[in-house]
């Protein structure tokens, strides 16, 4: 399950962890009266879509008044932004964060995922601040800094010290981002996220070391332990049929495709979209009805698959 930046910020906060102050707006009006609320002269008006590129996308803006902030949020409201996670379609804006501004002095990266190799956490850490991760692991992997960890014992200090250090955190800086990495290991476990990206993480001028953006996801195995977390969910943000399918327990993923699969197991699922692709087909998405599935899952399959305009044929193996 994904969230917003601005929930995510929030768990940051709750958890400790330093975040620029901010409001959550749905109208332009909201925007204006957030801007005068932050009494700060520059403030950050910032699209809240499950995607990154926002900034690229014109999602993100600085302005300098309460009038620019509302002009910055009427050119959002309303407009799909495309990005290279959107796909073509886009993704509309519905809610915006207005954030107080910061003086940045340095920018870096910090993530965590699951290792599978190791089936521990592990986190990234990077001097290359607002740069996706996945073009610095291409170009300059030297630059990934890792550092694995128990989910009972956490990330220590010594390790997360040398994560800091070894990304150019100002010595004098030091002990604010070790404090920040602990703390958001110890958070990545507690929720059962499965992925955490503070991308980036500053140094500022005022000499503190905060969270400018946050992106966290969340196992969706685990949610049966975390009541609070499912009022975050935002279905608005997702595929209409990917929600109808989890209501019978379909595992369906929709996709560009104009040949609809139903398969029963995951491994024959992804075969067969293979085998589809490899013979100059497209898959329209995948979708693993489970070896118990019942005729009442089957025929929802049907449903969800035939309710998608892109399919012509579906393949059920």
């Amino acid at each position: 399950m994904k969230i917003h930046e601005y929930q995510a910020k929030e768990l940051l906060r709750a958890a400790g962890l330093a975040v620029p102050q901010g409001r959550y707006c749905s109208t332009s009006a909201e925007v204006k009266a957030a801007y005068d609320e932050l009494e700060t002269e520059l403030c950050v008006v910032k699209a809240q879509i499950h995607a990154g590129g926002r900034g690229k996308a014109g999602g993100v803006k600085l302005v300098r008044s309460a009038a620019e902030a509302e002009e910055a949020a009427d050119s959002m409201f309303g407009v799909k932004l495309i990005t290279h996670q959107t796909g073509p379609e886009g993704q509309e804006v519905r809610r915006v964060w207005v954030e107080e501004g910061s003086a940045i002095a340095s920018e870096y990266y910090i993530g965590i995922v699951v290792d599978r190799e190791t089936q521990e956490p592990v986190m990234m850490a990077s001097s290359e601040g607002g740069m996706e991760i996945e073009t610095v692991a291409a170009e300059t992997p030297e630059l990934i800094l890792k550092a694995g960890y128990s989910p009972d014992a956490g990330l220590n200090e010594a390790e997360a010290r040398r994560l800091a250090a070894g990304i150019g955190v100002p010595e004098a800086l030091l002990d604010q981002a070790v404090v920040f990495l602990v703390g958001l290991a110890k958070l990545f476990c507690e929720k059962d996220c499965s992925l955490a990206e503070i991308n980036p993480l500053a140094t500022t001028e005022g000499g503190g070391v905060i969270a400018l953006d946050a992106k966290i996801n969340f196992d969706s195995n685990a949610l049966f332990r975390h009541e609070e977390l499912s009022p975050l969910r935002d279905l608005d943000e997702e595929d209409a049929k990917e929600i109808e399918a989890s209501r019978f327990d379909l595992n369906y993923i929709a996709l560009d495709g104009s040949i609809g699969c139903m398969v029963n197991g995951a491994g024959l699922a992804m075969a067969s979209m293979d085998v589809i692709q490899l013979h100059g087909g497209s898959p329209a998405n995948f979708l693993d009805v489970g070896g118990g599935a019942t005729k009442e899952n089957v025929t929802a399959a049907f449903r969800i698959l035939l309710s998608d305009e892109k399919v012509k044929a579906v393949l059920v193996n």
